[in-house]
This record gives C-alpha cells, sequence and structure tokens, in this order.
C-alpha cells in the first residue's frame, strides 16, 4: 500500500514558499502547485505515465492566498494517496475539491494577512521606524510571517489528516457523486466570479439621436451586467480548440490595439 511519509510532506511544505515563481495570468498559480506536489507523486506512483498524468492533472489553473495553500495541498496529498491505492477512485474529484476550495479560502486568507494583518504589522513597524528605531523593520517582518508560517505548518497537517480520515468514510457511504457535484458548482462559481471581477472589457460607443443620448454600455449593463467579458471569454473557449495559447495571446494584443485605435473598446 502506498503511503506518504512526514519526508514528502516536509518537501512539499518547503517547496509550497516557491508557490508565486512562477506566477502566469493563464493559469496563475499552477506551476508552483504542480512543483510542490512532485514529492507525493513520485511516492505514490511508481509508473512514469501516472506520475505525468498527475502532474498534468495539478497543473491546471489555480489560484488562492499563498498562507493556505499548504491546507489544500495536503487534501490533495491525501485524495492522491487513496487514488494510488485505489482503481475505482474517480481522479477528476482531486482537481474538484481542490477548485472548490481554492476560492473561499482566497477570501478568507486575503481579509487575513492582506487586509488585516498586514495593515497592523505595518502601522507598528512604521511608527517605531519613523522614530529611528531598528525594531519597525523587524516587528514588521515578525508581526505578519509568525501567524502566516504557522497556519501553513498547521494548516497542512490538518488537511492530510482531513483528507485521509474522510475519504474512507465518504467511499464507503458513497458521498462523493454529492461531492463532485457540489465542488463542481462552486468550482464553475468562482470561474464566473473570477471573469467578471478581473475581465474588465466596455465600450465607449454612444450615439445622439434626435436630442436623445444612446450609450451602449448602459444598455448592455442593463441587459446582463458584464455581457462584454462574458462573450469574450466564451469566444476564447472556442477559439481554444483550435489555436495555441501563444496565438491567441499575440491576437488578443492586436485586437485590443484594433478595437481601441477605432474606439469601439
Amino acid at each position: 500500500m502506498n503511503k506518504v511519509s512526514k519526508k514528502e510532506l516536509r518537501s512539499m511544505f518547503w517547496r509550497s514558499f516557491a508557490l508565486q515563481g512562477a506566477f502566469n495570468y493563464e493559469r496563475m498559480q499552477n506551476i508552483g502547485y504542480a512543483y510542490s506536489m512532485v514529492p507525493i507523486i513520485r511516492k505514490l506512483y511508481s509508473k512514469k505515465e501516472d506520475q505525468v498524468q498527475s502532474l498534468t492533472r495539478h497543473l491546471e489553473i489555480f489560484n488562492t492566498t499563498p498562507a493556505v495553500v499548504p491546507f489544500i495541498l495536503g487534501i490533495s496529498s491525501a485524495m492522491e494517496e487513496e487514488n494510488s491505492n485505489n482503481p475505482g477512485f474517480d481522479e477528476q474529484s482531486i482537481s474538484a475539491v481542490k477548485t472548490s476550495l481554492m476560492g473561499p479560502l482566497a477570501g478568507i486568507g486575503d481579509s487575513i494577512f492582506w487586509g488585516t494583518l498586514r495593515i497592523i504589522a505595518a502601522g507598528i513597524g512604521v511608527s517605531l521606524a519613523s522614530d529611528g528605531n531598528i525594531f519597525g523593520p523587524l516587528l514588521f517582518f515578525l508581526i505578519f510571517n509568525i501567524p502566516n508560517f504557522a497556519l501553513r505548518i498547521f494548516g497542512l497537517k490538518l488537511g492530510y489528516q482531513v483528507g485521509v480520515n474522510s475519504l474512507d468514510r465518504i467511499q464507503k457511504e458513497g458521498l462523493m457523486d454529492k461531492i463532485m457535484s457540489v465542488a463542481t458548482i462552486i468550482g464553475l462559481s468562482v470561474v464566473g466570479g473570477m471573469v467578471a471581477t478581473m475581465l474588465d472589457i466596455t465600450t465607449p460607443l454612444q450615439w445622439n439621436l434626435s436630442g436623445a443620448e444612446i450609450v451602449v454600455q448602459d444598455i448592455l449593463d442593463q441587459i446582463l451586467p458584464k455581457m462584454l467579458p462574458l462573450v469574450f471569454t466564451f469566444a476564447i473557449y472556442r477559439l481554444l480548440k483550435k489555436f495555441s495559447v501563444t496565438w491567441l495571446t499575440l491576437g488578443i494584443i492586436v485586437f485590443g490595439i484594433v478595437m481601441h485605435l477605432f474606439n469601439i473598446l
């Protein structure tokens, strides 16, 4: 029976600090996440094709607060462990659960670390540093990073234990289909929210018709808010089946320049 040891978990923990090292705008933290999972994958899968399949699975889009990622890594490790030992395990559930967790945990993590703890640490540090106290930057570093580091350690242990202790019960009681359904819904909601909040496409088109000013963007917003980002996303999704990401990226750049020059978008 394949079993993840403390050695692999420890290696994964230190690798998780490189999560943002290869951040990209196509799949965000996916390379860092896959890099963190390498020790687990090597331990659990002896066949190269199984390792490739698992690594490819973890190269899907991923983005969350770095401090909470060890918790998700722990759950992924437990699910990969179950997958390597159980031929009937649903591999898609690994990606579904990971995707469903990254959004909610990102909201919590961002609020705590970026929105609260960083501001408190900066306030204390700046107040001391402005008086010439050398402990200002040191306190900022400690106040922000001690909770960050502690949560990473606790989160990894908790995530793996939750995964290991829950998967057997889930399999026996047939709950995986329900979890998959819920995880898929949450995952799609997260992706939809990312499209609405991170993709900003508007049109400045407007006309004056018989003294009445017609603003195209206002009309589109009344029909469906964020209609243009949604249409653009579906268009790119369809084009991905025919063109490579490189050509699509270049095409988007050219398209954006042309639309701006003609004052359409």
